[in-house]
């Protein structure tokens, strides 16, 4: 007979346990581990994107050709576009081998900085030293290179050397550099309203009393006669705090600050262009405004003397100026007028001088489309038109005219994500240079003349290719995407779906990834990898995010990721969606998850589990609190919770401007008392990104509805996780969901290489 005590000990543990998967093993974790991003090229997965280097000397390009025999160094030549190996790695791990006195392997050579030499040989470098190799003996010669005094950050010399700009007691000056005559060109600086320097975004402050870390800056005319710089005023700013508990050497916590405002302030760091003549030392007037440091002016000196292009967005984004300011006759004239009732988004203009045209982005007709101003006539025109979405201007051929550019959803039955590569001239005549209906990721050379094209779908591998950039004929193919060693482990490519959203008209896609044994007559929970955004997509265009989510669905989960009404990318009404609601961004996945179970019957709508990071956080957050019936389970790592407490830009952008009662709707932390299921809340100690004050004021809203939650805060962590932290936190978030998801114990000592 069993003895009793054994066999309650076993109800009890099934009460913890309840057997409803098979027992999570070794072998889990390990194919979990094995579809990591640090295996790729070197165990799973080779050239999924393939990135070249350009010779400096525009003869041709050099890359690494990944494969499981190791790395192979390879070129291409312009006159001949072959692709070549560029050297013998035997023979060069041998030399390598013989001048570092360790052994190199021909297959792991780690050398950088190639480049050729005029007498057919090369140079490189290896551990932070310069050789030079003759090639016909292989011979290896230490270049000893020149040490270069340190620039000094705090002054700034003329292009033409005939001056050096710099700051004392917190104003500008200019001194002669052959004679070394000094002039003070700004008079009213003092500490805390200062000439020449800048707002830093990361700059931390250590201490009660501690100092603002200094910066210099001004910007010379390439014809030395004008300098542009800024007047950064911290009087009435204010900061944001932290407290590091991670040193080892304290025992007592370092206070940090860093000015930061939050949605709403006034009390911001304010910023005020101002322009100096050089030759009359007179500061040059203008009626560009000073603003806080989320919207102030951005300028650039146009190729003519004393012409400068400012352009600077009013605050809430929904007004956007370029200006062009003429500080030889103190006149100034408007080029561009944005304007939007919700916002302006990632607005940019790019200036074709020698043509006296201005181009720029913009979603006025309801699709990001490429328009053009006439400097001389002052006339805006569409270069583009039609339903797509331009997602970013990539080269630009000024002498010719021509400008290239990355477009999704133009040709008709593609993916309305993935992007071609087109031109178009001033005329308006565009021509598609990538004609396969695939996702094309480009990188040009610096005189224009070729680009590099990785193109490829989720599920059909990379293809990198030498292209010419005139007419986008194809000259020689670099690498192609190697996963047969994930093929042979059973890996199938992500599964892409589509569904009406929300609005009951607009179609919206999405893909998920299933574990390599998955056995159709089992059940498996769901997770929702979400980032909502409403500024990026998630849906997996390319090849090389064919294993995002391999590693949490090899722990026996289902593992989704969905673009919905609101996302970026689209026309501009399907982005609107999000604007001043971002609290309703979910509606769109629990939609596709429940369509997802209704055509799988090894999907489990009952077990939904939900993860993010920053907005993704905030996603997660909201999730297990705004649909509390439906998400189960939940890891938010490094959150925004309430937009309130968050950097201003972000909230008011995609939340708008002022300040009103949609920020208090949308928060987690008023929704607390909501939490039905299991909510993991993660951050790094010493966030300067998205400060932990949200997670904090958060937890202490949960504990105040006394909601069952968990915690964990990373010390010595920033906004990303870095190294030992970043394996803990992921070890942690898949076995949390192992736990409270599949409802089975995790294995924590599991072996990640």
């Amino acid at each position: 007979m069993k003895n009793p005590f054994y066999y309650l000990l076993g109800i009890l543990c099934l009460g913890i346990f309840p057997i409803n998967a098979q027992e999570i093993t070794q072998d889990d974790y390990r194919r979990a581990v094995s579809y990591m991003y640090d295996n790729y090229n070197n165990k799973t997965a080779f050239n999924l994107y393939t990135s070249v280097n350009w010779f400096k000397d525009g003869s041709g390009l050099w890359f690494v050709d990944y494969s499981k025999a190791g790395k192979a160094y390879k070129t291409v030549d312009f006159k001949k576009h072959q692709v070549d190996l560029l050297f013998d790695h035997e023979r060069l791990a041998a030399a390598l081998s013989e001048i570092l006195n360790k052994t190199i392997k021909p297959t792991a050579l780690s050398i950088s900085s190639i480049e050729p030499t005029e007498n057919g040989n090369y140079t490189f470098k290896a551990e932070d030293k310069k050789y030079a190799l003759a090639l016909n003996t292989y011979t290896l010669l230490e270049i000893e290179e020149e040490k270069k005094e340190p620039e000094n950050s705090f002054e700034s010399k003329s292009p033409d050397g005939k001056w050096v700009a710099y700051t004392k007691n917190y104003n500008l000056y200019i001194k002669a550099t052959e004679t070394e005559e000094e002039h003070q060109l700004s008079f009213d600086g003092k500490k805390d309203y200062e000439y020449a320097t800048y707002y830093g975004w990361y700059d931390i402050i250590e201490g009660e009393n501690g100092e603002r870390p200094k910066h210099f800056y001004v910007n010379w005319s390439k014809d030395s006669k004008w300098i542009s710089t800024s007047i950064v005023d911290f009087r009435n700013a204010e900061k944001m705090f932290l407290l590091d508990h991670s040193i080892d050497s304290l025992y007592k916590s370092k206070l940090l600050s860093y000015y930061r405002g939050s949605p709403g302030d006034t009390t911001m760091v304010h910023v005020q262009p101002v322009f100096y003549n050089v030759n009359s030392r007179k500061e040059i007037k203008t009626s560009l405004p000073k603003a806080t440091h989320i919207n102030s002016v951005n300028t650039r000196w146009s190729e003519q003397s004393g012409i400068v292009f400012a352009r600077y967005p009013e605050r809430g984004y929904q007004k956007e100026y370029v200006k062009q300011v003429d500080l030889n006759s103190n006149t100034e004239k408007t080029i561009i007028t944005e304007s939007s009732q919700t916002n302006i988004d990632n607005f940019n203009f790019w200036s074709i001088e020698n043509k006296d045209k201005i181009v720029f982005l913009s979603e006025r007709s309801g699709w990001r489309q490429l328009y053009i101003v006439d400097l001389i006539t002052n006339e805006t025109k569409a270069l583009t038109t039609g339903n797509f979405y331009i997602n970013d201007i990539e080269y630009i051929d000024e002498d010719n005219g021509i400008i290239y550019f990355l477009a999704s959803g133009k040709e008709s039955g593609n993916n309305p994500y993935h992007q071609q590569l087109y031109k178009v001239n001033l005329k308006g005549k565009m021509t598609l240079l990538t004609p396969e209906n695939k996702h094309h990721m480009v990188s040009f050379s610096e005189n224009g003349t070729y680009f590099v094209d990785n193109f490829s779908t989720i599920s059909e591998p990379t293809k990198s290719v030498l292209r010419v950039t005139k007419s986008g004929k194809i000259l020689a193919q670099l690498t192609s995407a190697n996963v047969t060693e994930a093929l042979s482990n059973g890996w199938t490519a992500p599964e892409i779906f589509q569904l009406t959203a929300k609005d009951k008209k607009t179609t919206i896609y999405g893909a998920f990834w299933k574990p390599t044994n998955l056995d159709p007559s089992k059940s498996y929970p769901i997770i929702d990898a979400t980032y909502t955004g409403p500024h990026t997509q998630r849906f997996p265009k390319s090849f090389n995010r064919g294993f995002d989510n391999q590693s949490l669905a090899e722990l026996g989960f289902i593992v989704v990721q969905i673009d919905g009404l609101g996302t970026s990318g689209r026309s501009k009404a399907f982005h609107d969606f999000s604007y001043k609601n971002m609290g309703n961004n979910l509606e769109d996945h629990v939609l596709a998850i429940k369509h997802l179970g209704e055509k799988y019957n090894w999907i489990n709508t009952d077990k939904v589990g939900v993860f993010g990071h920053s907005a993704g956080g905030f996603d997660t957050g909201h999730a297990l609190l705004a649909f509390p019936d439906f998400y189960k389970v939940g890891v938010s790592s490094s959150a925004d919770h309430d937009f309130r407490m968050e950097k201003a830009w972000w909230p008011e952008m995609y939340m708008g401007w002022p300040v009103d009662e949609s920020y208090q709707e949308v928060s987690n932390i008023t929704m607390a008392e909501n939490l039905k299921g299991k909510l993991l809340l993660v951050h790094g100690g010493i966030d300067d990104n998205v400060n932990p004050s949200a997670t904090f004021k958060l937890a202490e809203a949960l504990v105040n509805a006394d909601k069952e939650f968990d915690l964990l805060i990373l010390p010595s962590q920033r906004h990303g996780y870095r190294g030992k932290h970043r394996s803990y936190f992921i070890k942690k978030r898949w076995n949390y969901f192992v736990e409270h998801l599949l409802e089975i114990k995790p294995i924590w000592n599991f072996k990640w290489n």
